[in-house]
């Protein structure tokens, strides 16, 4: 897939634009956002082109564990910016040799993942509250930045194919705006970044993030009725 091997590219020369830094965790989540929405709106035609990705690194690192690239190459390469740099030298190997080889992984497996992880539905409407309850099924562990990167991945995928934004979507993106009101920030910091600085770690920031949000919508639709009754 051609989109994917140049948004790499992109992200490796800007990640601060894409995924606000170089980091091997933000981009499995970006990435995982990515391609489950392109593959929800039916525009992977050539397949998944991480298939098979897991399992060679896997090999790579000589394991029967079953951990996904991104937790195996930061193992071997400790440090987030380290192993953020290494991935694009590996990937562009596993490339080489898939194309040489056919390498293929389990089709069943990747699809019920990617049916696990991104169900078809809007993003917005209905996964979040199923993150806000299994944190941990979506995102491996409770993460605001996480949550974050799926949501971005997601995002830019809908745009590249030129899919309109749903109302849940629209709604969302007034939330930047109303976070940065709500504590006096106006820095360019994301929601993320914000939340995250006024609570102690992630798991507390994600948990934060669920409860404004829930303000967030409680506010708007107060908005909705006063306008409609006035």
């Amino acid at each position: 897939m051609k989109e994917l091997f140049t948004l790499l590219q992109k992200i490796k020369e800007n990640p601060v634009m894409y995924i606000d830094k170089p980091s091997i965790t933000c981009l499995d989540f970006f990435v995982g956002g990515y391609l489950g929405q392109l593959s929800d709106l039916g525009s992977t035609p050539e397949g998944d082109p991480m298939e098979g990705f897991d399992e060679w690194m896997q090999e790579i690192a000589e394991t029967n564990l079953i951990k996904s690239w991104a937790r195996i190459i930061l193992f071997l390469f400790p440090g987030e910016r380290n192993a953020f740099y290494k991935f694009f030298e590996l990937f562009e190997k596993f490339i080489e040799q898939k194309d040489n080889s056919g390498i293929q992984g389990s089709e069943d497996v990747l699809r019920l993942r990617r049916d696990l992880m991104f169900p078809r539905f809007d993003i917005y409407k209905e996964i979040l509250g199923a993150i806000k309850k299994r944190p941990g099924m979506y995102l491996g562990t409770s993460s605001i930045t996480r949550l974050d990167m799926v949501l971005r991945g997601y995002s830019l995928a809908r745009r590249e194919v030129g899919v309109p934004p749903t109302e849940p979507e629209k709604e969302f993106e007034g939330f930047q705006s109303w976070v940065e009101e709500k504590y006096g920030i106006n820095s360019g910091q994301s929601w993320s970044k914000i939340i995250l600085f006024y609570t102690v770690d992630e798991h507390e920031a994600l948990h934060k993030f669920f409860e404004l949000f829930e303000e967030y919508l409680n506010r708007n639709k107060s908005l909705e009725l006063d306008e409609n009754c006035g």
